[in-house]
Formats: structure tokens, sequence, C-alpha cells
């Protein structure tokens, strides 16, 4: 059965390669991308909506498909401002939860991160858990929020503390958890699109079973 794919965030690090991983899976027919900017891509499946992120509800009779991936986040150095802050990472996943719940979605996917709780004194780790909570009360289909550990990649724009980051973790790699290591998008990619068809026994999705799921996913492939 040939599948319509959802998906906002395709211009970031992680949305651009799950956005690849969708054009090469024959499963989906269709792609339709809701975005801020285009992502200047250009492939027979894909269906690009240059909208207002803030009021996905006025993209509601569009806003249709099987799987809804929803990469969408932003940083304290790129988003300073607290409530503009929590209008991206909380206000528009949520947002697009509720689309999905009303137009009978099957799966609702979502990019959090390690360390997200409602109750965190961490404003940024508070924000992600009020968006886990709050997307699984609007959504009634299947939502699995996916949490990975530091994100590995190039990124377009410069991000001194995430680079920072990357060099302390690169060191401490190897003797790190598996929960905690750090991980590349295009491992996240395979494993929502693996989770898109089969679904999983849990919501949340950490790194290190991100990591078993994809190997399964290319296993197969």
């Amino acid at each position: 059965m040939s599948k319509t794919a959802v998906l906002l965030g395709a211009t970031g690090l992680t949305g651009s390669h799950l956005l690849e991983r969708l054009q090469d899976d024959d499963k989906y027919q269709e792609i339709k991308i809701f975005t801020r900017n285009s992502t200047g891509k250009s492939h027979p499946k894909i269906k690009e909506f240059i909208v207002d992120m803030n009021n996905l509800e006025a993209q509601a009779e569009h806003f249709t498909g099987d799987d809804v991936f929803c990469c969408i986040g932003t940083t304290k150095s790129k988003t300073p401002d607290k409530d503009k802050y929590r209008q991206v990472d909380y206000g528009i996943p949520v947002d697009a939860s509720k689309l999905a719940g009303k137009n009978n979605t099957s799966k609702f996917i979502v990019m959090s991160s390690m360390g997200a709780h409602h109750k965190s004194k961490i404003f940024y780790n508070r924000i992600k858990g009020e968006m886990e909570r709050d997307v699984q009360f609007y959504n009634s289909q299947e939502t699995y929020i996916f949490r990975p550990s530091l994100i590995s990649g190039k990124r377009d724009e410069k991000r001194l503390g995430e680079k920072v980051a990357k060099v302390i973790f690169s060191i401490i790699n190897p003797i790190l958890p598996k929960k905690m290591k750090s991980i590349h998008p295009k491992t996240i990619a395979s494993a929502m699109v693996k989770v898109a068809h089969e679904g999983y026994k849990d919501v949340r999705i950490t790194s290190d079973v991100i990591r078993n799921l994809a190997e399964d996913d290319r296993n197969r492939t």
C-alpha cells in the first residue's frame, strides 16, 4: 500500500536526512513538506507548502496523510527569546499533533531530546518535556517520541556551544553508556521510517534503541 508522509523540519539536520530516506522508500508515494522557507528540493514525490508555521491550523485541509514526522527544533543561540523558543519547540509540534489527531493520521513521530522532562528546572529540558506530554494528550493516534543524545553531523549554521560539546563527546564517547553516545541524523532518520512502518512497543525511544532500529532497517534493505 502506498502511503503519504507529512514532514515538518525538512530543512534541519535530521529532517533533511529524513527527507532523503522518504524519497528512497517505495512505500511512500507522496511527501508533503510544511515549511517556512523552501527546501529547494525537487522530486516527483514532494509537495511543498510554504506556510506560517505558527498557524498550522490554517493548513488543516492539506495536513493529511498516513505518517506525520515532526523534526522541528531550535537552539538558545538561534532563538534567545524564551517566548519565541517556546513557540518553536513546543507550539509547532503540539499544533501538528492536534492536526494529526483531527485528520486521523496513523502515526505521529516527533523529535525531542535526552533529558526532557516537564518538571525540569532547566528551561529547555522543561519545554521539551511539556511538548512530549501534550503531543500525547492531543493526538489519539500512535505517537512516538524520539529522544536522541547529541546529534553529530555538519550543520549549515555555526553553533559554538554545540561544536565544543561535539569535541568533548568525541573524546568520551567510547566510555559513555549506549543511551548517551552521540548519534548521526541519518541513523535517526532510518529508525523513524522503520517505526512509521512497523510501530514500536514504547512511546519514548532513546539513542540506544534508535541505533538498533536503524540497524534492523539497514539489514532489511
